[in-house]
């Protein structure tokens, strides 16, 4: 990826609709604290003592892929609030969607930040299972998003095997969020939630880095397996996101397959479900998986989208608040056997998509089926749009590249003070 030639003075964007996302997110973190610990114990117990929920038709998609598609209503609040005797008693559908909403999992890229070379990291995401890691009194778990123990072992992480003379603080677990990469059988980290009983939650993207970098390597998690030691573990790269950390991410050459770029606001806190902090992009050179397959692992010839129908007809994204697509007659949704909660399977014909401020004006839907009864969630917004733009227009590596010359641009122009 060569630097972008620019040749047209600095303009100014009007603000998007994610971009609106993403600057109420920031106020909000600011005006808000949670119980932080209380969270993290929770979800420390949940993985390690729940039993897992039966899933006998586990969508793959849901194993392999990052899923952006959770209801986030209230996030930290909810997550606090939720007690590890209700997640205990859920099962299926519900089971999974708990599981899932505890972790942050990013927007779809559908436009360029702000401030995208000073504010943000860009690291190349690994292909895999997407997973949290949690280590306690001599025991290591690991589990899926969907909450089915993917390994149950010891490791190197702290309180993470029964070894002889070495003892810790019985309260002290940590968490890591994690991508399973099966074909070199290790667990590449690209965040830390917890560390020795310490939360960070509300700790910055920065400050968790710099951590999970200087932590990490001093346990041995990641030597090579041993006895004590089943998986190796591997911090993922992460560069700041100017031109050089731009094409190292990109195009570098890494250890693991990759499965698209990762842009972290160095700011966010680490937000249970739904992001716009932490964004999602894809090109076929970085990913196999940039336009979703078919059960098949086939393109179809049109884009498939799965909503929620509710009560009142209408059909709707999972974001909070959900984005209202289309709505249903009263009459075909009792001759299709549909119910409110219903996810269903559209495609989206020749008359496209429409949407302006975050919001569709237009949408040409064909129905398909209800969707797999595995799954958990509608699509969000970020990724209809980031699908129907990776079919039609999509958002490049040169537009990324071209925001960065541009704000660089930017920097470089001399203060011009305003004279009456």
């Amino acid at each position: 990826m060569a630097p972008h030639d620019l040749r047209r003075p600095f303009k100014r964007r009007p603000i998007s609709d994610q971009q609106k996302r993403r600057d109420l997110s920031l106020l909000r973190q600011s005006q808000h604290r949670s119980d932080a610990q209380q969270r993290a114990r929770n979800l420390a117990s949940s993985v390690i003592s729940l039993q897992s929920p039966s899933s006998p038709d586990v969508d793959p998609e849901t194993l392999s892929e990052p899923m952006p598609d959770v209801d986030t209503a209230g996030h930290e609040s909810e997550a606090s609030s939720f007690s590890i005797r209700q997640a205990s008693s859920l099962r299926g559908p519900e089971a999974r969607k708990w599981f899932a909403s505890q972790l942050m999992l990013p927007e779809w890229m559908i436009d360029v930040p702000e401030n995208l070379s000073r504010d943000w990291y860009v690291l190349a995401r690994p292909a895999g299972k997407r997973c949290f890691v949690v280590s306690t009194d001599g025991v290591t778990v690991s589990r899926l998003r969907n909450g089915s123990v993917l390994h149950h072992f010891p490791s190197a992480l702290p309180g993470g095997a029964r070894k002889k003379g070495v003892s810790g603080p019985a309260q002290s677990y940590s968490i890591l969020d994690c991508i399973f990469h099966e074909a070199d059988q290790t667990y590449y980290v690209i965040d830390m939630v917890c560390w020795r009983g310490y939360s960070l939650y509300e700790c910055t993207a920065e400050f968790r880095f710099f951590w999970l970098q200087s932590k990490l390597d001093e346990t041995g998690a990641c030597d090579p397996p041993s006895f004590y030691h089943k998986f190796r573990f591997s911090v993922v790269p992460f560069y700041n996101c100017d031109q050089s950390g731009l094409h190292s991410a990109y195009t570098g050459s890494l250890p693991y397959v990759k499965d698209g770029l990762l842009f972290y606001n160095k700011h966010a806190h680490y937000h249970t479900g739904n992001t716009p902090l932490v964004l999602i992009w894809k090109d076929e050179r970085c990913s196999q998986y940039v336009i979703d397959t078919d059960n098949n692992g086939q393109v179809p010839s049109q884009q498939h989208i799965v909503l929620e129908l509710q009560d009142d007809g209408k059909i709707v994204t999972s974001d909070d608040p959900p984005v209202v697509v289309n709505c249903l007659n009263a009459d075909f949704v009792k001759q299709s056997g549909l119910s409110p909660g219903s996810l269903v399977r559209f495609a989206i014909g020749d008359g496209g998509l429409n949407c302006v401020d975050g919001k569709f004006e237009k949408a040409d839907l064909q129905y398909i089926s209800v969707s797999n009864r595995a799954r958990a969630f509608a699509d969000s917004y970020s990724k209809i749009m980031f699908q129907y733009m990776a079919r039609h227009s999509p958002l490049k590596v040169e537009d990324l590249a071209s925001m960065i010359s541009q704000e660089n641009q930017q920097d470089k122009l001399p203060e011009v003070e305003m004279s009456d």
